[in-house]
């Protein structure tokens, strides 16, 4: 076992760099997860920051001054965050309410279409399933129900959290884009003066997190706002609270699109019913989702290395259930990250020792 364990640490940690790389990594992680809540509105800031440093960057090498650059992008970043705050924000928690409340007829609709299955299709299911499933979906109905009632009434702290936040986010994210080189070259005193593999993970990592998070970033917002456009055009109700789960759908490859389409089909067919009005609305939807996937998305990512999928559903399983919808959200670049240090790690041949014959 002791030269088992020895043949590894000569294969893997044989450099010093190697060492120090393998000892930051860890004490990242156990920092963000014992401390990432605490941290929070720095560690969103420091996201937005570097998702709007690409702005900075193309309008610098486009001629103009880096102080004007950096104020411009952050006042359009300040004007996006007012515009989300205060108008697209209310707007979604008032059709949340609204369907909360139409959620009765909801389920008195679904328990007279459940109640026909049994004669039309009496050798596929009985009216004991369907009173079994009808309970079934009440019961989650009502739990739904009562949890967006209580987060109604216990919404006060976290709306003070969220004015300090407003304020925090901001201030920090102007700051990291203004101090930028001052804060990386602070960090690089800290580091070995010789690190060719540090610096190589770094560009890797930091071309391909950045097309990914910028891009993604972007997507949301394309298919979002298309999804809102074509909702309206058709009169689809709640077409805000429905535009936003189609967009943040994009953020989980495979998984989140097949999610949404759940409830856009529902609340299209208790809409419209089933007729030719909600045929028009799937097939938009469905033409958005295509356009998504195969012209938008090479787009936006041709730059971007390409993960296995099973690679990308076992990252977002995994480090969503570390830290959660921000790990969903980065499961891909956290991937892309393993993928370049497990690329860039050095690794030598373990040689045993010559065994000394007995005379």
């Amino acid at each position: 076992m002791l030269r088992i364990l020895r043949g590894l640490a000569h294969k893997y940690f044989s450099d010093e760099e190697a060492v120090i790389l393998f000892l930051i990594l860890v004490t990242g992680t156990v920092f963000v997860i014992w401390f990432g809540a605490m941290l929070a509105p720095a560690i969103a800031s420091l996201i937005i920051a570097f998702i709007l440093q690409g702005l900075v960057t193309k309008l610098t090498k486009l001629g103009v001054p880096e102080v004007v650059s950096i104020v411009s992008v952050f006042l359009v970043f300040l004007g996006i965050l007012v515009g989300v705050t205060f108008g697209l924000l209310p707007l979604i928690w008032t059709q949340l309410s609204n369907l909360a409340g139409e959620t009765p007829r909801i389920i008195g609709e679904l328990q007279t279409y459940l109640e026909l299955l049994p004669e039309e299709y009496p050798q596929l299911i009985s009216a004991d399933a369907v009173n079994t499933l009808y309970q079934q979906v009440s019961t989650e109905v009502g739990h739904m129900t009562q949890w967006l009632v209580s987060f109604s009434l216990s919404s006060i702290p976290d709306l003070v959290a969220l004015l300090i936040y407003m304020v925090l986010v901001p201030i920090l994210v102007f700051f990291f884009l203004k101090d930028r080189e001052v804060l990386l070259g602070a960090i690089g005193r800290l580091l070995p003066p010789q690190r060719p593999m540090m610096l190589q993970i770094w560009h890797e990592v930091n071309l391909q997190c950045a097309n990914y998070v910028r891009g993604k970033a972007v997507e949301i917002l394309i298919v979002g706002g298309a999804t809102y456009v074509a909702f309206k055009l058709l009169g689809m109700p709640y077409a805000a609270l429905l535009s936003l789960l189609v967009g943040l759908s994009v953020v989980i490859p495979y998984i989140g699109a097949a999610v949404v389409t759940i409830p856009v089909a529902m609340i299209g067919l208790f809409a419209f019913g089933w007729g030719s009005h909600f045929i028009w609305v799937m097939v938009i939807y469905g033409v958005i989702q295509a356009l998504d996937g195969n012209v938008l998305v090479p787009v936006l990512f041709s730059e971007v290395n390409n993960l296995h999928p099973v690679a990308i559903i076992v990252a977002v399983l995994f480090f969503g259930g570390i830290w959660g919808l921000w790990g969903v959200f980065f499961a891909i670049p956290l991937a892309t990250m393993l993928k370049a240090v497990f690329a860039a790690w050095p690794v030598k041949d373990y040689v045993p020792p010559p065994t000394v014959k007995e005379s």
